[in-house]
């Protein structure tokens, strides 16, 4: 990926639904060389272990058409990196837990309209959902307990030498159905 200036992209505000409004997610870019390092350090470190150990054969076999291991240098490569944090709960102003409804949900919609949004600008990102950092990225980057780590997004301008696999897709009649 190339250098990227992301802020012509971005608004003062999200517009994705949610439930009850209560917009369950935190967006952090990093763009600093240093932490995405020790990023890129704690999910090379956990993917070995997924690949080793956590991962059954089958998984690891399907993912052999993308050519994906633990190495992942598209992190560092990156210019900006976007992580996606779907938060369970927050706070009032009195210190009472607000519930997060449909967080799950609501976190999917929103990145699915931010992963539109990216390419809408002329970025790419590569959905990545590292298994197992959660706890430790979230450290890393100061966020609080409520925090749950749903994706890692490398974001910027595609590599010239870019290939993307030539995947079979579902055909339309496959995927919808007309009542």
């Amino acid at each position: 990926m190339t250098a990227v200036d992301i802020n012509p992209c971005v608004q003062n505000y999200g517009t994705a639904p949610s439930g009850a409004h209560t917009e369950p997610w935190t967006f952090v870019v990093v763009q600093d060389p240093k932490v995405k390092e020790a990023i890129r350090a704690i999910v090379e470190e956990e993917e070995d272990l997924n690949y080793r150990k956590r991962m059954s054969r089958q998984w690891v076999a399907d993912l052999r058409p993308f050519g994906t291991q633990p190495p992942k240098p598209y992190i560092t490569d990156a210019p900006a990196i976007l992580l996606v944090f779907r938060q369970t709960h927050s706070w009032k102003a009195d210190n009472k837990k607000r519930m997060h409804y449909y967080s799950e949900v609501s976190v999917a919609i929103a990145a699915g309209i931010l992963l539109a949004a990216i390419q809408y600008c002329g970025l790419v990102a590569l959905t990545s959902t590292p298994l197992n950092c959660n706890s430790k990225l979230r450290d890393l980057l100061a966020r609080p307990l409520n925090e749950r780590l749903e994706l890692l997004l490398p974001i910027g301008r595609p590599h010239q030498d870019t290939t993307v696999p030539d995947l079979h897709r579902k055909t339309l009649d496959e995927i919808m159905v007309k009542i």
